[in-house]
């Protein structure tokens, strides 16, 4: 078993829920949600994340606009959907549910007397 295969599952997994938590606050075009995430060492690439964000918009979780740009053509620009602000609260739960489930199995166990 490679574990590079290991932990670009462990990425893939979490990535949807990367990408609404980018949106939470402002809509952003592609290459801001793209720059988000490599600040935080998440590396994706277009190939992966457009196909992510058509899943999600077709899921009543993301809307988009497009606006026009100074430096370009028009940019795509996605949002929330008040379905998609539920669904994120609702991973946020069980996100902290999990990092606490996680903690506690892999921390280091004391010897049980």
């Amino acid at each position: 078993m490679k574990i590079e295969n290991t932990k670009a599952q462990m990425r893939k997994g979490v990535l949807e829920y990367c990408i609404l938590s980018v949106l939470r606050d402002e809509d952003a075009y592609v290459a801001e949600i793209l720059g988000t995430l490599k600040d935080a060492k998440l590396l994706v690439v277009e190939g992966t994340i457009y196909p992510l964000l058509t899943r999600l918009k077709n899921a009543g979780l993301l809307n988009y606009r497009w606006e026009e740009s100074t430096s370009g053509p028009p940019r795509k620009y996605y949002g929330l959907t008040e379905t998609g602000k539920i669904f994120l609260k609702e991973l946020s739960t069980t996100w902290d549910e999990l990092q606490t489930a996680v903690a506690v199995v892999t921390s280091t166990k004391t010897t049980k007397k």
